[in-house]
């Protein structure tokens, strides 16, 4: 299985779409690689660049609620997996982008409102989110300190994710 965790994101903001996670003009792609230039391209946050080394370099997302609304497409988590994040934490998901996550054995947790600002609280260069599977964990790292928090995940969704996905869940059991 693959290790989760690593440099933080954060991007603070409800409603993220998976227009802004990748743009719906790249949806001909034919390949995940194809996509990874594009990543949060059209995203408009204050002071956030997408081609910055602080996106390129991290590998978990910590953002508000409602993340990847908007329409129902794999491409959203994919840009994500080329661009090795393989975390997003945030309050709340769209239903479809969460599934979606866990579809490709990647990790979406939900954490309570009150968790994610003592989260941003952590919103300091070389911030690191480490992520213990087995005991449902997350841990924030910074120079402020650090927390852990606890999380659940259904059997299936941890299924999902034992098995890197959907793909290889379906291999073991069908």
């Amino acid at each position: 299985m693959k290790k989760f965790g690593g440099k933080v994101l954060f991007l603070d903001r409800s409603d993220i779409n998976t227009d802004e996670i990748i743009p719906a003009k790249y949806l001909t792609e034919i390949s995940k690689e194809a996509l990874k230039p594009h990543m949060l391209e059209d995203l408009k946050l204050e002071g956030f660049y997408p081609n910055s080394p602080e996106v390129k370099d991290s590998s978990v997302i910590v953002s508000r609620g409602n993340f990847g609304c908007g329409s129902s497409r794999e491409h959203a988590p994919w840009v994500f997996e080329v661009n090795d994040i393989n975390v997003v934490v945030a309050p709340s998901y769209a239903r479809i982008f969460r599934q979606n996550m866990f579809n490709c054995g990647m990790l979406a947790i939900e954490l309570s409102e009150a968790d994610i600002t003592s989260l941003f609280e952590h919103k300091v260069a070389g911030a690191v989110i480490d992520i213990d599977f087995a005991k449902k964990q997350l841990t924030i790292s910074s120079g402020k300190g650090s927390r852990t928090f606890d999380y659940q995940i259904s059997e299936f969704d941890r299924a999902l994710v034992e098995a890197e996905g959907w793909v290889g869940f379906a291999d073991a059991k069908y």
